[in-house]
């Protein structure tokens, strides 16, 4: 058993009967009252958002987990197959347990969370950044903006992003894959 203070991004419990991971926490200590945690709940199952209050000291059930590395194969509809780098093992998951499936490339190394007590995948970690090449954007207009314009640029993985009017077709660009934008134009 946990408690509020052990609650970090990543951390994977168990709550109303199901699996959720913690995607999003911040401690609050107001100038009344007792110390909270605001977190947001993302469930392994069935990938619903909640947004929850854990007062402080309350006991959190956190799940014992284990990471292995698997590269994304290929899509087949909802479906998303991984091959494990180390053993060749294939595993099938649903697209509501990815974070961002709309940023995966095919031979992209991911981090699988499997729970340790019946083997279950339970989430996928992407890298913090992926490199992805501009299939598509529009032409740049320079001359009638005043500061960080940007204009919709799609990605060989076909995810829209915002990316500023230096960026072509063809250019590969470094994007977070937490938030889904624009870092840097990479350069080979």
């Amino acid at each position: 058993m946990a408690n509020t203070s052990d609650i970090r991004k990543g951390l994977c419990i168990k709550y109303n009967h199901d699996i959720y991971k913690i995607i999003e926490f911040l401690h609050v200590k107001p100038g009344k009252g007792p110390a909270f945690v605001r977190t947001k709940l993302k469930s392994v199952t069935t990938g619903k958002v909640i947004d929850n209050t854990f007062s402080a000291g309350h006991k959190i059930e956190d799940v014992r987990v284990e990471t292995r590395s698997y590269q994304y194969l290929y899509p087949e509809g909802d479906t998303y197959h991984f091959m494990n780098t180390d053993d060749y093992n294939q595993i099938s998951l649903q697209k509501s347990s990815l974070d961002a499936p709309d940023l995966l490339k095919e031979g992209e190394v991911v981090t699988i969370l499997f729970n340790t007590e019946d083997s279950m995948p339970l989430s996928v970690e992407m890298p913090a950044s992926v490199i992805l090449e501009v299939t598509h954007t529009e032409p740049g207009v320079k001359g009638n903006t005043a500061t960080n314009a940007t204009k919709p640029a799609t990605v060989e993985t076909g995810a829209r992003i915002n990316v500023p009017l230096f960026i072509n077709e063809g250019d590969k660009i470094k994007v977070d894959t937490e938030k889904g934008n624009y870092q840097e134009r990479v350069k080979e």
